[in-house]
């Protein structure tokens, strides 16, 4: 590891979806906040790796107290989200300063990402510049436009996951742009610089948790 490892953890959101009064990525499950059970992983993966939260406004001080509750000996930054997940990302850039280093762009609502998921994606944004991981496709597929439907092959679609990993200099510059909506994740964004994207595989299990019902499937996973 000749660069040093950075992983911008994004818990900006407020818990619409989940119909809770309290954001997805700060609800129990097994005892643990899901945002511990996310940040865990990194630190298997790289007990040095720098962790940076972006966390909403309303929710700062519960993050300061839960992650000097569950890692007292680790010194990780909180910063505070933006109104985009992309503006919450530029805030969470900002604390990286060198431009050499790898950094990861992960969901705190993706605590089943594997560790080798983790590895495959540093190491090679390490060498090729980004990684994002991906899934295949199991469900059948049908495209819909101006009311016309069609079958497509799935084999030519793929789910995108997280850590989507990056070299900091090339995704800084990228978050330089104007905000568009048509940036969904980070490596949108990278493309609006005109750089190919390196897809690695993924692992079927690193679902966002959205809903009530994912939180049934993570407590079964658990």
């Amino acid at each position: 590891m000749n660069s040093h490892y950075n992983v911008i953890i994004v818990a900006g959101g407020t818990g619409t979806r989940m119909q809770s009064s309290i954001p997805k990525q700060f609800i129990e499950v097994k005892g643990k906040p899901v945002l511990i059970h996310t940040i865990e992983k990194f630190f298997e993966f790289d007990e040095f790796i720098n962790v940076i939260v972006c966390v909403h406004k309303d929710f700062l001080n519960e993050a300061h107290f839960m992650l000097s509750e569950f890692f007292p000996d680790k010194s990780i930054q909180i910063v505070q989200g933006g109104e985009t997940r992309f503006h919450s990302v530029k805030n969470g850039l900002e604390k990286i300063t060198n431009k050499n280093d790898v950094v990861g762009i992960h969901d705190a609502a993706r605590p089943f990402v594997s560790v080798d998921t983790i590895r495959r994606c540093f190491e090679t944004a390490s060498l090729k510049g980004n990684a994002i991981p991906v899934s295949a496709v199991n469900e059948s597929l049908r495209m819909v436009s101006n009311g016309i439907n069609k079958a497509v092959s799935r084999d030519a679609y793929k789910i995108v996951q997280t850590p989507q990993c990056f070299l900091v200099g090339t995704i800084k510059e990228a978050f330089s742009q104007p905000y568009s909506p048509f940036f969904t994740d980070d490596a949108t964004v990278l493309e609006g610089l005109d750089e190919p994207i390196n897809l690695v595989e993924g692992n079927a299990e690193n679902i966002k948790i959205t809903n009530p019902t994912d939180l049934k499937y993570a407590e079964l996973y658990l």
